[in-house]
């Protein structure tokens, strides 16, 4: 995988995508083209349905390439093996509006779960760095607590703590602060822009909340599966 400053992170070209067949086949995605590069946050805007969630998960090489093509660090998806799959994700940090929390683990392990992928890490150190991540988005003093003990907010938190342990280099996230209030969702976006871009890493983030599009670099936005618009800030 080639990781240049330069080179972009995210790579999709052509990219059409479909579901059904026959007479049922509907499209979901048609021609999209983008590029995000290392450090940038992209905010992916529009109604729902209109194709935002399912490129999302094609560029999280988590649905498989139908027609075009996706490059992620480098690495082509269309036509990857499961192995070279399962190497891309661990480059990517998920954040998702249910945040998928293990209820029998306390934040700390459901955060140190991410570092598992790593088998180069070992068990002392992902404790340690579980430990800082957590103290980094305001979660020291509940690292031993377990999900039904915590507030949405705080649960989000421990979520984005999950996707960022391991220093990605991409971050997915899928309406992070749809379920939190006005004050948690932007602590919450305050804390992905200032981990991301001190570890360099890009985000990709769809959001109908209108609060946080000040934290983008860029706002694309997605109609009937065509990126109809790209605003510059």
């Amino acid at each position: 995988m080639t990781n240049d400053k330069w080179e972009p992170v995210v790579a999709v070209r052509n990219l059409n995508h479909a579901f059904g067949k026959g007479e049922l086949r509907k499209p979901v995605l048609v021609d999209v083209n983008l590029d995000i590069y290392p450090g940038e946050i992209v905010i992916l805007t529009g109604p729902s349905g209109s194709g935002k969630t399912t490129l999302l998960t094609i560029i999280g090489a988590l649905r498989s390439l139908q027609e075009g093509s996706v490059k992620i660090l480098g690495q082509e998806l269309y036509g990857a093996s499961k192995k070279q799959l399962v190497h891309v994700r661990r480059h990517i940090g998920f954040i998702f509006q249910a945040h998928n929390l293990l209820k029998s683990l306390t934040a700390q392990q459901n955060v140190g779960m991410s570092l598992r992928l790593h088998k180069d890490i070992p068990l002392e150190e992902r404790v340690v760095q579980s430990a800082s991540i957590l103290q980094a988005v305001g979660m020291g003093d509940r690292m031993d607590y377990y999900p039904e003990n915590l507030s949405g907010g705080q649960k989000q938190r421990v979520a984005i703590a999950r996707a960022l342990v391991s220093e990605p280099k991409l971050v997915l996230a899928d309406e992070p602060t749809a379920a939190l209030d006005s004050k948690s969702g932007r602590a919450v976006v305050e804390i992905m822009q200032q981990l991301a871009k001190e570890q360099g890493c890009a985000i990709l983030l769809v959001t109908h909340d209108n609060r946080i599009l000040d934290v983008a670099d860029r706002i694309l936005h997605m109609e009937d599966g065509r990126l109809a618009s790209d605003t510059v800030l």
